[in-house]
């Protein structure tokens, strides 16, 4: 900042012969300097209020993390023990949404970019219902889950297969995972898009000159250039749901279980959640509080790692690309 304030007083000087042109130099370079300081100060503010908020909750909870908190049931109501049904709960429910996100997310974006006409109507009708599902309010996909996947899907399914018997028709970890893979599935369309798209056309129309298919091209010379954006922006997909809590609501999370989910079928804990009934519903939250900053802290942790994972994985591939 201090080099282009210099600069703008060289270029001030050099127009003193003519007062004018001084004068309108001046207030020009006033603009600029503002302009530059605002926009220096608001990125100042961003990283300030990161590092004060993180600085908070790892003074509140480093003491916290134990290896017996972070690998034991809760105790006592929940004002003892430790958070390792949440952490499992939320590690299955990431698994299980990416591997229903990332493939349908990763094809749609394939399909827009490679076969699609911009001007198609099946295309602008995709790139519609993407930028729809990413304005929805959360707890709508909630309420979705619960409508469809629990008290449609899961009921007929019963019907069908249990002779009515309540087994899919509730709430559990499949429709849970399925609800957060619907709110990440446009964060993962428009990432994957973005990616395809920095690979030059000369290529693709290198590789079909040569003779390749258009899905050989795809496989071959594609996605490969572009592997480095698809996995930065579905791991990014990844971490923020892992943080979700208001669409799995209604559709598997619960308050408490005595045992890990087994199956497809069980109701799971996440960290998310967990934060929030120690908050709202704990008999006594002061007594509570060091387990809140904890596990806050433990769902920090890991959204930081997926985050920097998403770094260094970009940063690994382009090298090995120069390389």
């Amino acid at each position: 900042m201090i080099e282009s304030f210099n600069k703008n007083i060289k270029g001030i000087l050099i127009n003193e012969k003519n007062p004018e042109e001084m004068i309108k130099s001046f207030k020009n370079n006033i603009k600029g300097i503002l302009i530059e300081g605002l926009t220096l100060s608001s990125a100042i503010i961003i990283i300030a209020i990161v590092v004060v908020m993180f600085t908070v909750i790892f003074i509140g909870g480093k003491d916290q993390i134990t290896w017996e908190f972070l690998t034991s049931f809760p105790e006592d109501g929940m004002t003892k023990g430790g958070i390792f049904p949440a952490i499992y709960g939320t590690a299955l429910l990431v698994i299980l949404m990416s591997i229903a996100a990332v493939p349908f997310g990763t094809i749609t974006a394939i399909y827009l970019t490679e076969y699609a006409k911009e001007s198609s109507i099946i295309a602008k009708t995709i790139r519609f219902a993407v930028r729809t599902l990413a304005v929805i309010p959360s707890i709508i996909y909630g309420l979705f889950g619960l409508g469809f996947f629990i008290k449609f899907v899961g009921t007929q399914m019963d019907n069908a297969f249990l002779g009515g018997e309540l087994k899919w028709g509730q709430p559990n970890i499949l429709w849970a995972s399925l609800t957060m893979s619907l709110l990440t599935l446009p964060v993962v369309i428009v990432s994957v898009e973005e990616a395809l798209k920095t690979v030059p056309k000369e290529l693709r129309a290198a590789s079909l000159a040569l003779g390749a298919t258009k899905w050989q091209t795809i496989w071959k010379v594609v996605i490969p250039g572009s592997i480095s954006g698809i996995m930065t922006g579905t791991i990014l997909a990844v971490s923020r749901g892992a943080g979700e809590v208001a669409p799995i609501l209604f559709t598997g999370v619960a308050y408490y279980v005595a045992t890990l989910p087994a199956s497809l079928s069980d109701q799971f804990m996440v960290l998310g959640y967990h934060i929030y009934v120690m908050t709202t519903q704990s008999a006594n939250v002061d007594q509570t509080m060091p387990i809140q900053f904890g596990t806050t802290l433990v769902l920090l942790m890991l959204t930081f790692i997926l985050n920097f994972s998403a770094i260094i994985l970009r940063y690994r591939i382009r090298k090995k690309k120069i390389d």
